[in-house]
């Protein structure tokens, strides 16, 4: 009850603490390592085995700290105003693929000659999904065609000119938190000029922005994921790489499979042609662990 009564403008130094629980193994750490690898400078860090960054939520910015517990995903969150705790926590669920059943996924990949030997090495992986899909769709266009460290730059321009400053006591919290990313509202007027990006693709974003702002693109939870990508597939500038990535991370589809990405294509060659239709249900996790196939000794990555 005290929380509650604590004005908005002064969020608890220490945090709301809780403890996430999940089902099964989990490669927590190799989840928080993809995460930090593709984190936005001023909106997400990843230091000492934590993950941290800041939320947009209904009422106000909040900031989120994630690292592992006992048999736990240990939360910290600040929030502007504690009647957005169950948005926070329903939105870092969905970052961490907390409700996967890795049994079930374990079941079809495992014995999969190809995906077998990395699930192994990898037991417990995950589909990391995001807690904003509309900050999601505007990073995956950033991501067109660059590397994960070009892409991080470009986000962080991105926050540095369009994002909003955190204020209300929470940007004191962590040095390298200062703003929550770009609203669609911010970047539906933005000059394309001005991103640091080809123009082409920087109106490829306005386009995106424009759609989610005005919700011609609906991302929202319990939204049809068909229809997503259909929408997301008709603006300029949208190809079937980034409505998929949208539909796999933005949305939590557990069956995408990214066949055109760069590092799908890279771990293919690896290990030779594969029956990729045959992942099905969960083609999200074949694609995160062909992903993670790439950080192995080859002999260990491959089948």
């Amino acid at each position: 009850m005290r929380a509650a009564r604590r004005s908005a403008t002064t969020p608890p130094t220490s945090g709301i603490v809780l403890r996430l629980p999940y089902r099964g193994a989990i490669d927590l750490a190799g989840m928080l390592t993809f995460l930090g690898d593709r984190a936005v400078p001023g909106v997400e860090e990843y230091s000492d085995d934590t993950y941290r960054r800041t939320l947009r939520l209904p009422h106000g910015p909040g900031v989120v700290a994630l690292s592992a517990g006992s048999d736990h995903v240990l939360c910290r969150l600040w929030l502007t105003d504690p009647s957005d705790l169950t948005s926070a926590v329903r939105r870092c669920r969905s970052l961490l693929d907390l409700d996967a059943d890795p049994d079930a996924v374990a079941e079809v990949l495992g014995p999969d000659p190809v995906l077998g030997p990395v699930l192994r090495r990898r037991p417990g992986v995950r589909a990391p999904g995001h807690v904003d899909p509309a900050e999601l769709a505007v990073r995956a266009v950033l991501g067109q065609q660059v590397s994960v460290r070009a892409a991080r730059t470009l986000a962080g321009r991105l926050v540095s000119r369009y994002g909003e400053p955190l204020g209300t006591g929470l940007d004191g919290l962590f040095p390298g938190l200062t703003h929550t990313f770009a609203s669609p509202e911010a970047l539906t007027d933005a000059d394309p000029a001005g991103m640091s990006i080809p123009v082409s693709r920087g109106r490829a974003l306005t386009h995106v922005a424009g759609a989610i702002a005005s919700g011609r693109v609906d991302l929202g939870p319990g939204c049809d994921r068909d229809e997503a990508e259909h929408r997301l597939l008709k603006l300029p500038g949208i190809g079937p790489w980034t409505a998929g990535y949208v539909r796999m991370r933005g949305l939590g589809d557990p069956d995408v499979f990214l066949e055109t990405d760069l590092g799908v294509r890279q771990a293919l060659e690896r290990t030779g042609p594969a029956p990729t239709k045959a992942w099905s249900p969960w083609r999200s996790y074949a694609t995160h662990l062909l992903w993670a196939s790439l950080g192995l000794p080859e002999e260990e990555g491959s089948g």
